[in-house]
């Protein structure tokens, strides 16, 4: 079992915590998957990634029912937990950050039903073929193709659009950074697009704003003036980091070993389209 935890572990994280958007949630179905398959005859365990991959699949489908019911007393928009994903160069890392869609495409999957969400992982995710995803639902296959087309079209994204902020976008990043230091609404005005929107995600606990702004002069504003309205609070001990978060560059806000922020940008044609930020602190233990 250790073997089969050592081989696939990351491999089933990277599942539930896209199934589910929190890495608690996905810590806690591996473990008791793991539980479960320690009881398993070793014959039941003939193809052990497929059944353990079907085992967390449905854990994941009976939280989600659950999670959603949470979410609906949720203060202000909710998006997923950030987790990072360190830039060493290990097996772990290289099948997180192989397997793992990008924080845009993340906040998108909210859209969907669970069972939608569920294809659409196994799919896009885990490169698993149409015949295996209905073994693992016990499900049609052409039921399974049906449930992709509509995911797909609600989300509104081509077959293979994928939105990740890399290490060619640093310069623009630290472009962006260095206008929300200097609090320029002009400089920060040039660099959004026509119909940006933000998001933040603060629980209730924090400050936030409780619905998605998506003018264009308004984030504008809040951006230019966020960082300098907070420094108060840090007794002036706040700065800016690029860092690797759900396999892209990310941005964390810290005051020294506290991260007050992680911001997620979404470029097109080197505009800022979508950003979102996450300040609920009980999102923030992984960054």
């Amino acid at each position: 079992m250790e073997e089969l935890y050592n081989q696939y572990g990351t491999l089933l994280f990277t599942l539930a915590y896209q199934l589910t958007g929190s890495a608690e949630d996905a810590e806690d179905a591996v473990q008791e998957v793991f539980v479960k398959a320690y009881d398993i005859h070793p014959e039941g365990l003939e193809k052990p990634k497929a059944y353990l991959c079907k085992m967390v699949t449905n854990h994941c489908l009976n939280l989600q029912k659950s999670a959603r019911k949470r979410r609906e007393v949720y203060v202000g928009p909710w998006l997923p937990e950030p987790i990072g994903t360190p830039e060493k160069d290990t097996i772990e890392t290289t099948v997180m950050n192989r397997e793992l869609l990008s924080y845009a495409m993340l906040v998108l999957l909210e859209r969907l039903t669970p069972i939608e969400r569920t294809v659409f992982i196994l799919r896009e995710a885990l490169c698993f073929d149409y015949p295996k995803i209905a073994k693992i639902l016990d499900k049609q296959e052409a039921n399974c193709r049906k449930l992709m087309s509509r995911a797909k079209s609600k989300m509104g994204i081509f077959y293979d659009e994928q939105v990740t902020t890399k290490m060619e976008d640093l310069e623009w990043i630290n472009r962006f950074i260095k206008s929300l230091e200097q609090g320029d609404v002009d400089i920060v005005l040039s660099l959004l697009s026509e119909d940006v929107m933000l998001v933040s995600d603060g629980g209730g606990k924090v400050t936030s704003f409780k619905h998605p702004i998506q003018s264009r002069n308004y984030v504008a504003r809040i951006l230019a003036s966020a960082f300098e309205s907070i420094k108060p609070y840090y007794q002036e001990n706040l700065q800016f980091e690029v860092a690797p978060v759900n396999g892209e560059m990310g941005i964390l806000l810290r005051s020294k070993d506290e991260t007050v922020a992680t911001i997620f940008v979404e470029l097109r044609d080197g505009k800022l389209t979508r950003v979102y930020i996450v300040r609920n602190p009980d999102k923030l233990k992984r960054v």
